[in-house]
């Protein structure tokens, strides 16, 4: 008997739940994204707001990497062992309750912890994609986790305008108010739409990676993104980075001679694993300057000689088509995935992100000009973005997909808090008096565009330098995405994966 019929049979006939999984799933991507990007509109508004000083308040936006950097791994693995599905909802009712906390409290105090506990929902994205593979079928699978890859840029261009008009005609907790509602909805949604599988890998959680892991990224991430307030040479910088060096390196240490390890670094030495979080570090650093650069450079004053002086709304509205193609384009991706394979895909996003920024370096003076190359970056964003957790998917054992692309987003982190270094370092050194006050010049938001599209030509290097799947595997992924029997081709799946566990699940039943 064929257990694919046996496992698709309820998908294509049941009622509106199971048609509900995917929309559902991606709604909370996209509301991860939101709440990452909500906050910037305040920015500048909430020193007087809380009384507290800007680099105070600065710390809403980092604390909320840090964690999302910390927990994402975590989360992963904890969904991997204890249910994804529960851990998802965990996550979310986690960031509702950040919400909640901020649009109760004006002391900052209570907003950093607030947006701590926010930043759980960086795991959002990769224990979706690890559902999205045990409930679905591969017709459908790979669409599904390209549209889930999609909704970062999705959220974060929905987020930014959506925020600024709530900040401009409304008391700013209001806009706390309706995240905590749009996160109640997205638990209420996951618990009423969203399956458990029964894909396990059961062992004891450990504690002792997963504190060395916190540690050491909190002390690499802290250093990246206060090196440009604390300066590059401090003591307080260079102690960071040396600690991050040296709690890291006694973690693999740990994580090599640990039985049930956080993450498997034998996995990850892999070619395939390996050679995909650097790509997505690489394609993360890339992307991210897009969004940074963009959003300052339209704000800045006219008398720079190129600066459009928009308000934050049109700011907003700048960066929303590049949102809209990437909701477009995901379906096109996961084909050029299926027909080609994953790793061409990210290559050609990477190559397409450094299109876009040829075109910023070409022209950055006209608003169309502008918001062409910013949607041609999206794109490639699309492209590299859908790809990349279907490479992981087609390389790591099925009980282990939630912790594998756990570990891919934080590669992605990283990038963009390398980016938002790299890019706030250039404009420093780059800037000229406007009305008394140093604003960056074009000179120096070109550099930064230079820097970005030559760091997304490395990702398509590396990309390309990925193994190709062999030609037998290959070819059972393509015609499971035709609908026929076979398995998505996942190196180390057998008939105890997904579909074979969920068999035995109902055999037992």
């Amino acid at each position: 008997m064929d257990r694919s019929a046996d496992i698709t049979e309820p998908l294509t006939k049941s009622g509106l739940k199971d048609r509900l999984t995917v929309p559902v799933l991606a709604y909370g991507g996209i509301l991860m994204a939101l709440m990452q990007t909500v906050v910037v509109p305040l920015l500048p508004d909430l020193p007087a707001l809380t009384g507290a000083s800007p680099g105070a308040v600065s710390w809403m936006v980092t604390v909320t990497l840090l964690s999302g950097a910390v927990l994402t791994p975590v989360l992963g693995r904890a969904g991997d062992m204890y249910g994804r599905r529960r851990v998802l909802m965990a996550a979310l009712t986690l960031m509702t309750a950040g919400s909640v906390l901020c649009a109760l409290s004006s002391d900052i105090r209570v907003l950093i912890a607030a947006r701590t506990l926010s930043g759980a929902a960086a795991a959002v994205v990769p224990l979706s994609i690890s559902i999205l593979r045990d409930e679905l079928p591969p017709a459908r699978r790979g669409s599904a986790v390209a549209l889930m890859s999609s909704t970062v840029g999705i959220g974060a261009a929905l987020g930014l305008p959506l925020a600024a008009l709530i900040v401009q005609y409304a008391d700013w907790h209001t806009m706390f108010w309706v995240t905590s509602a749009l996160g109640a909805a997205g638990v209420t949604l996951v618990r009423w739409a969203v399956r458990e599988s029964p894909v396990r890998q059961p062992g004891r959680f450990d504690v002792t990676g997963a504190l060395g892991l916190a540690v050491g990224l909190v002390c690499l991430l802290l250093g990246v993104s206060q090196g440009g307030q604390w300066g590059w040479g401090s003591a307080r910088v260079l102690g960071l980075f040396a600690g991050a060096v040296v709690v890291l390196g006694l973690w693999c240490v740990q994580q090599l001679r640990s039985r049930e390890p956080l993450v498997d670094l034998r996995l990850v030495a892999r070619p395939r694993v390996g050679l995909s979080h650097v790509a997505a570090l690489l394609a993360g650093f890339a992307f991210y300057a897009n969004t940074l650069v963009t959003a300052q450079l339209v704000q800045a004053p006219e008398a720079t000689g190129y600066g459009l002086e928009l308000s934050i709304v049109a700011t907003g509205l700048c960066l929303l088509p590049g949102g809209v193609v990437m909701l477009l384009l995901s379906p096109v991706s996961a084909r050029i995935s299926a027909a080609r394979g994953p790793r061409v895909t990210l290559a050609l996003g990477a190559l397409v992100i450094a299109a876009g920024y040829a075109l910023r370096i070409a022209d950055s003076r006209d608003l169309w000009m502008i918001i062409t190359g910013a949607t041609v970056v999206a794109v490639g964003t699309t492209l590299a973005y859908s790809a990349l957790p279907t490479l992981i998917l087609r390389a790591v054992p099925a009980e282990q997909t939630a912790s594998a692309n756990g570990v891919n987003v934080l590669m992605r982190t990283i990038g963009q808090a390398g980016s938002s270094a790299a890019v706030a370092a250039i404009l420093v050194h780059h800037t000229s008096p406007v009305a008394g006050v140093p604003v960056p010049t074009l000179h120096g938001y070109l550099l930064a565009f230079v820097m970005a599209g030559a760091v997304a030509l490395v990702a398509a290097v590396a990309a390309w330098c990925i193994p190709a799947e062999p030609a037998g595997r290959a070819q059972g992924v393509l015609h499971g995405a035709e609908g026929g029997p076979k398995d998505d081709g996942i190196e180390g799946g057998t008939e105890d994966g997904p579909r074979g566990a969920r068999d035995e699940a109902l055999e037992g039943a």
